[in-house]
């Protein structure tokens, strides 16, 4: 069933950013023991940060779920939730750039191909560096946001909706299903290993676990794999997920006994230095399908991506190419 979608926060984007969205936990209690008495108190504690929160109370920059500002007197509710803007933290620049595929003014379809090392959307240290973000800035699109996600180390084509009021059909389309992916990366050859194959296993991710794991259960991730193409010892392997879990073709793949290439997760985890982009995941969402949930059309989508992935030297802005784009 499709998750209920978040209510629309009270502030609106600035820069490209959203406003944080903290909740307000029912038996919360201060350092003291005591139930929270005022909104500003928990707020003060739960970021650590007295002058930011002091700033934005005296500019009218906290508001609760309900469209209410925020003041000083303003009484703790458990439950409830407030929004408040955020201090960027410091990140590194990703020198990759983000090419538009297709971008529908009509439907309020954009299709990226996004680089490697590029979140999608904000999270955790990686807020500006993001395809969300980036792209508000540069496209002047403030109610940008994704339809689905890529991991930040993986490359290709990547579908967002550009108006607020195209959002839920797309992200329906591909709850339900709706979106077939294909993929390519670049892994080891097994002379032993017999293709192509068809990967079911049930695949979990705890909250906090760098890497996802296969447990005994029912199924929940498949993936058919095949080598398309070999050469001094590597393969180029068509990926076709039917299920779209966390790192589950990174897992699929490391699971065969071929891992790919520059993954620094799978089969083992090992540390890469934040500043090094010259070592790419060598993983690639080569191509979408689709019935567009709101025209009608078959869509097509391939990224001009090519496998090695080595990227290329970041622009001011996204380019605003069509090819690789189709209706079918």
């Amino acid at each position: 069933m499709p998750r209920r979608p978040r209510p629309e926060a009270p502030l609106p984007p600035r820069d490209g950013l959203g406003p944080a969205r903290v909740r307000m936990p029912v038996g919360a209690t201060d350092p003291g023991g005591r139930p929270w008495g005022r909104v500003v108190d928990f707020l003060v504690h739960v970021t650590g940060d007295p002058v930011g929160i002091g700033r934005r109370l005296t500019e009218g920059e906290i508001a609760l779920g309900d469209g209410s500002t925020v003041t000083a007197a303003t009484a703790y509710r458990p439950g409830s939730v407030v929004y408040l803007y955020r201090d960027l933290p410091v990140e590194v620049p990703v020198p990759f750039e983000v090419d538009v595929l297709l971008h529908d003014e009509d439907t309020g379809l954009l299709v990226v191909d996004k680089p490697p090392f590029l979140a999608t959307a904000p999270r955790g240290g990686h807020v500006a560096q993001t395809v969300l973000v980036r792209l508000r800035r540069a496209l002047d699109l403030p109610e940008l946001a994704p339809a689905h996600r890529l991991d930040r180390l993986t490359s290709g084509v990547l579908l967002l909706t550009t108006r607020r009021a195209a959002r839920g059909a797309y992200q329906t389309m591909v709850q339900e299903g709706g979106l077939s992916k294909t993929y390519e990366a670049v892994a080891p050859v097994r002379p032993d290993l017999v293709l192509p194959t068809t990967v079911v296993d049930r695949i979990v991710k705890a909250r906090g676990d760098l890497t996802a794991r296969v447990v005994p259960g029912t199924p929940n991730a498949r993936t058919r794999v095949e080598l398309v193409g070999e050469r001094e010892g590597l393969g180029r392997y068509r990926l076709t997920p039917t299920t779209g879990r966390t790192h589950q073709l990174r897992v699929h793949l490391a699971g065969l006994g071929v891992p790919i290439v520059n993954d620094p997760l799978y089969p083992e985890v090992r540390e890469v230095d934040p500043t090094d982009f010259g070592s790419p995941l060598q993983l690639l969402a080569r191509q979408v399908r689709f019935r567009d949930p709101v025209s009608g059309e078959e869509r097509v989508v391939t990224s001009r991506r090519t496998l090695p992935i080595l990227g290329a030297p970041a622009t001011e802005g996204p380019s605003d190419r069509t090819e690789g784009a189709t209706g079918a």
